[in-house]
């Protein structure tokens, strides 16, 4: 499910939000959190869990709405991680209706992707942003790590917004890109447009963006100037 943003609202600003006593679902999304989801969907068949942790990883590339709930977020994830980074993903299976699965970041709470974001120091959360226009949100607590990423993704010709709205900016301490060692991480909302660049034909429809062969050169090159700016 591709975020709808407000350029109007942009903002940047850091908030420090108390941790809720239980959780309480968005507007947009049908389950509050991950209990709540597993016990109405079935894993295997409506979605799956993706992990891969190289001994010593200190960065993590995780897709929380991977599949086909934001495309191609977990192929960007997958191939950013390598054989260097930690990997997680959260991935939409079911044939239709996979926005249904969207727990959104401050929420996400499904065990296997908060022990993955503990055990490091950096993490890179892969988003999708709506938006005909070529460009990326660059969001998060790391301020640091935010800068490295926009320098290079302008360097490597890929536009980047000057702003972030309030509603991805990333910055809540519950957001899962935050919950590593540092408390801090980086949020990536990546527009629609941007995300069609990266393949043949600008499809975007789970069986096209799996097969590595429909990918563009824009695709390595975007990963590889978030991964330098990690360097």
């Amino acid at each position: 499910m591709e975020k709808i943003v407000s350029v109007a609202a942009a903002s940047l600003l850091v908030i420090g939000l108390a941790p809720a006593a239980h959780a309480v679902r968005t507007a947009s999304d049908v389950y509050a959190d991950y209990a709540e989801l597993s016990a109405h969907e079935v894993e295997g068949e409506d979605y799956r869990r993706v992990v891969r942790v190289p001994g010593g990883a200190k960065v993590a590339h995780i897709a929380i709405h991977g599949g086909a709930i934001e495309a191609p977020t977990s192929q960007l994830a997958d191939e950013a991680a390598g054989r260097t980074h930690a990997y997680y993903a959260f991935e939409g299976i079911k044939g239709s209706g996979n926005s249904a699965l969207h727990i959104t970041s401050t929420h996400f709470d499904e065990p296997k992707a908060l022990s993955v974001v503990a055990g490091v120091d950096y993490t890179v959360s892969w988003h999708a942003a709506a938006g005909d226009d070529a460009t990326t949100y660059v969001g998060g607590r790391d301020t640091t790590l935010m800068k490295k990423v926009t320098a290079e993704l302008r360097a490597a010709g890929f536009p980047v917004a000057a702003s972030v709205p309030d509603e991805i900016g990333g910055d809540s301490p519950q957001n899962i890109a935050n919950r590593n060692r540092r408390g801090m991480g980086v949020q990536l909302e990546i527009s629609r447009g941007q995300r069609e660049r990266f393949f043949d034909g600008g499809k975007l429809n789970r069986a096209w963006i799996e097969n590595p062969a429909n990918r563009k050169k824009a695709f390595y090159d975007y990963v590889a100037a978030v991964n330098r700016a990690l360097g």
